[in-house]
């Protein structure tokens, strides 16, 4: 295969206002109309139509926009007329469930109906080899169960005829490569591949040069972007006063609040402590059993738990609307995962917050930050320490210093705040090592 330059292939601008306009097949408009789906959101109203004809599709789009239904619309409309099967990687369980969750909203509604399974791990192998006895036509799965099904031959892949990669950054940097390249070479290769992500680092390019034929790239979003209605706050803080300020925050804001950790071990113990404090908590992080983390995450949707506290597993693959405040209680390692965690809240267009905590040493990672998302985070009314930091892309303004508790219109702010294996890693990272999620 000819090496592809994505940076050549066209940005395909939006193609209507309606999903009607996508040239979506009746049965699949009378499904979104039932749903009450009337108006695409930006990926999806650029995909469809290119995935519609049969070509390969590079989706760049940040998280929150709607990226599952830009590849299942076009997916059910296919199966709807054609025989096969469609295969869906993703690198999450929670993102997997998510998927077909959506998925579902759909078949149920058409006629004939179209059977998926959920291929992930921490469920008994043997109800999901039953469950492909049953000759689903749509397999959503992440890549290490995929594999071991693979290994038992109990899954067979030569009638896909669309494979998806779905939040592809995220997969390579959490070491699937193997596993995908295992997975590519197993599907038949005349099959349509569509690939999405929230990046366009230099591994992606090199996916799609080894697995897409001339994939038509759709951007609505400058990779690294953050979502412009979310209210970005950076609060400098001492380590000690930490739980301290995170207990006044979720007093002073109602509604969801999703609070990140670093660690599993640092998420567990801050449950433990916002539990005493009186609050509905939950944790969900890669210690807690599959059926544990379904129920945090479903006790969050519902209400029963007010706060979610949880490390980078989740912060792709949590679709909960309405969550009002996200809490970087610890800056992440790498710099483009606080544009994922952020991108928990603000989701299909409506307003979030994020408050982000550091301690004054952490100035420079707060900038590594600052320029991947292009523009200045304002600090936070709730920062307790004084910082020497510079204003984005100004050199010669390094020595601007923000005082505790000043009233937010004395304060200076920096402006409105309104990875992985075998392809390389270039996502700008922390001086903190990357530890077990």
């Amino acid at each position: 295969m000819e090496p592809i330059q994505l940076a050549s292939q066209p940005v395909v601008q939006s193609t209507g206002s309606t999903f009607a306009d996508t040239g979506l097949c009746a049965p699949i408009l009378e499904a979104l109309n039932t749903l009450q789906l009337t108006i695409p959101t930006a990926i999806q109203a650029q995909a469809i139509p290119i995935a519609r004809k049969g070509q390969d599709v590079m989706g760049i789009a940040q998280t929150g926009t709607g990226k599952t239904f830009a590849f299942a619309l076009p997916i059910l409309e296919k199966l709807l007329a054609n025989p096969g099967k469609a295969l869906i990687v993703v690198p999450t369980r929670e993102l997997a469930l998510q998927v077909e969750e959506s998925i579902k909203r759909v078949t149920r509604l058409l006629s004939p109906g179209i059977r998926s399974v959920t291929l992930i791990g921490g469920e008994p192998i043997y109800r999901q080899k039953a469950d492909l006895r049953n000759n689903p036509r749509i397999i959503v799965c992440t890549p290490g169960r995929l594999r071991d099904h693979l290994q038992q031959r109990t899954v067979f892949l030569e009638d896909v005829t669309t494979v998806v990669l779905d939040e592809a950054d995220r997969m390579l940097d959490m070491g699937f490569a193997p596993q995908i390249k295992l997975i590519m070479e197993t599907v038949p290769g005349n099959r349509q591949t569509m690939c999405f992500s929230a990046t366009m680092a230099p591994e992606i390019s090199r996916l799609a040069n080894a697995y897409m034929n001339n994939p038509v790239r759709v951007e609505v979003a400058t990779a690294g972007q953050s979502n412009l209605k979310i209210d970005q706050e950076m609060c400098y803080v001492h380590p000690d006063d930490k739980t301290t300020l995170l207990n006044t925050l979720i007093k002073d804001h109602p509604g969801r609040i999703l609070v990140f950790s670093r660690t599993k071990h640092g998420a567990k113990k801050l449950n433990e402590k916002l539990r005493v404090s009186g609050h509905a908590s939950a944790e969900i992080h890669s210690n807690r059993s599959l059926s544990q983390r379904r129920h945090a995450l479903e006790g969050f949707k519902s209400g029963q738990y007010r706060v979610l506290v949880a490390t980078d597993v989740a912060a792709r693959g949590i679709d909960v609307q309405n969550i009002t405040l996200v809490v970087n209680y610890d800056l992440p390692d790498a710099a483009e995962d606080y544009v994922h965690r952020i991108g928990r809240t603000g989701r299909a267009g409506l307003a979030g917050k994020a408050i982000s905590m550091a301690t004054v040493s952490q100035a420079r990672d707060v900038k590594s930050i600052e320029r991947l998302i292009q523009k200045n985070i304002a600090i936070s009314p709730y920062s307790k320490e004084t910082v020497a930091q510079p204003v984005y892309g100004d050199r010669q303004n390094s020595d601007r210093r923000y005082s505790a508790w000043q009233p937010a219109g004395q304060r200076r702010s920096g402006g409105s705040g309104s990875g992985g294996g075998g392809y390389g890693n270039s996502r700008p990272r922390f001086s903190s090592s990357r530890r077990s999620r």
